[in-house]
């Protein structure tokens, strides 16, 4: 199981974990900011949780990549 979060509201809008990651984030065309897809909001954080054998590689190169440090994947 892997757990990916994002912290939207701190989102600068680099768009680098869509270019990394586009089978899990989007810039939303409203705010220009980062969208975890299919994930659950609480508290300002997005989480997403998610049995697919390629999300921690993927998400862990998008949450690398991200200059604000946003992005937090673990792997359970």
């Amino acid at each position: 199981m892997v757990i990916v979060t994002l912290q939207r509201d701190k989102c600068i809008g680099c768009n680098y974990c869509e270019e990394f990651a586009p089978e899990y984030f989007r810039m939303s065309k409203k705010d220009g900011k980062s969208v975890l897809l299919q994930s659950v909001e609480q508290k300002g954080f997005y989480t997403l949780k998610t049995a697919m054998p390629d999300a921690f590689e993927i998400c862990n190169k998008a949450a690398k990549a991200c200059p604000v440090k946003i992005i937090s994947v673990k792997e359970i």
